[in-house]
């Protein structure tokens, strides 16, 4: 059977009950989300990005989605204890789709104008400034996660930054999963800056339980003009979760962001970044670790769409896979015709432990315009024997050696995070992943 039919008649026979209490702005754009699915269905292997990653066998999976909205009660506190030392946040949770306000972040003043909180309840209260942004960069036509999330999306997050407007504190989201049954669940977030704004915004993936379970999460953010926006994805989940992630972001005349993808530890993992650079001057960074082993997956594509002139592009992506983990990556940068005097630059580098670990990747350019700087390079390998070598004659045991080289290897992307405590903390976190002891982190429940 179809796959992408299950969900258009689950939809269709539930949609009073996934309407129910939902802000219009929400279910308003899911005609448009049906009609995108019916058209273009959910990926296949058959297409090229999504070559190396079945979400086909994923979505085919029974899952259970709470629809309904039924009360799902967790200890937050208990649950949630791998807090990042000396970093200060404003602190939300998403049980499922279900945004959850910390205490410490209830008793913050932000500055005035500034919104953060449940999507759909913001929606309601603020109809016209959720509506002029929700679902308008998020391409329902590209893969068919997006017209899914949107068909079935209940809540989530809302950050709004006026003109002008300096969040001190970064925005902290911690996804939780937990469940009885199989669960799916269907996170949006929404990100609007201002003009000369700033912000932070830090995702934390955790689960609470082993149950199987699939996580599909759409983020939108749009960056007005001058404006600076840093966003850390962490993963730390159980191996029994999955995930597809798409970040859709456009940016204005001289913005500046930051994006950084981690992921520790995993089922399946799909990360998509389509950016558009849309404003002279914009400049983006988007770095990415993945760690994996047993039969863990992880996918990253990024799309970057230099629009117009004088904008600059930076990736580098590293991976080290272990035992019979598979890691992808796919980046494609666009360069159009009047795109003049654009720099953009894109590195995947990756180390296979094993002979049965395997990297697939493919770097992209297609340029159109004449006055650029632009380069993409790919590199597949083994840690070093040489250097090995030179470690263990000096007293270093091999597994330490093994270990070093490994951290030093993936630390060209974690000492380029700018928040000092997220830095350090990863780190550890990153030293404790390769000594084979995260699943005992802080109490946290993923490698069971």
């Amino acid at each position: 059977m179809n796959v992408s039919k299950i969900y258009i008649d689950l939809f269709r026979e539930n949609r009073q009950v996934i309407d129910s209490g939902i802000s219009p702005i929400l279910n308003g754009c899911r005609d448009a989300a049906l009609e995108a699915l019916q058209k273009y269905g959910l990926p296949t292997t058959k297409q090229e990005e999504y070559l190396h990653f079945n979400a086909e066998e994923l979505f085919r999976t029974d899952w259970g989605l709470n629809l309904g909205r039924l009360n799902m009660p967790v200890d937050y506190a208990e649950a949630f204890r791998c807090n990042v030392p000396n970093l200060s946040t404003l602190l939300y949770y998403l049980a499922g789709d279900t945004l959850v306000q910390s205490e410490s972040a209830a008793r913050v003043q932000t500055a005035e104008g500034v919104l953060i909180g449940s999507l759909n309840s913001l929606a309601k209260d603020y109809p016209e400034l959720v509506g002029k942004y929700y679902a308008k960069i998020a391409k329902m036509e590209r893969s068919g996660i997006a017209a899914i999330n949107t068909l079935f999306a209940q809540d989530g997050l809302l950050v709004y930054v006026p003109d002008g407007v300096v969040v001190e504190k970064p925005v902290q989201l911690v996804s939780l999963l937990q469940s009885k049954v199989d669960m799916m669940v269907n996170r949006r977030i929404l990100v609007v800056l201002g003009n000369n704004s700033q912000l932070k915004l830090l995702l934390c993936d955790h689960s609470i339980d082993s149950r199987n379970a699939l996580s599909v999460q759409v983020v939108e953010a749009f960056v007005g003009s001058g404006s600076q926006f840093s966003y850390y994805d962490l993963e730390e989940t159980h191996a029994a979760n999955n995930r597809i992630n798409e970040l859709f972001i456009e940016q204005q005349a001289d913005s500046s962001v930051e994006l950084k993808t981690i992921t520790l530890h995993n089922g399946k993992t799909r990360n998509s970044i389509f950016a558009t650079l849309a404003g002279k001057g914009a400049s983006l960074n988007v770095d990415g670790v993945a760690i994996t082993d047993k039969q863990q997956q992880v996918d990253n594509y990024t799309y970057i769409d230099h629009k117009v002139s004088d904008c600059t592009s930076s990736e580098l992506y590293k991976y080290v896979l272990d035992q019979e983990s598979q890691g992808a990556f796919a980046g494609r940068v666009l360069v159009r015709e009047d795109s003049q005097r654009t720099v953009a630059h894109q590195t995947n580098r990756n180390i296979c432990l094993t002979r049965s670990a395997r990297m697939f990747t493919q770097p992209q350019l297609e340029i159109y315009a004449d006055d650029v700087k632009c380069s993409h390079g790919a590199t597949v390998g083994q840690l070093d024997d040489k250097a090995m070598f030179y470690m263990q004659q000096r007293g270093i045991s091999a597994a330490e050696a093994r270990t070093l080289l490994m951290l030093a290897f993936v630390d060209e992307v974690i000492g380029n995070v700018k928040l000092e405590p997220l830095r350090d903390r990863l780190r550890r976190l990153v030293e404790k992943r390769f000594r084979g002891e995260l699943g005992h982190c802080e109490g946290c429940n993923i490698c069971k």
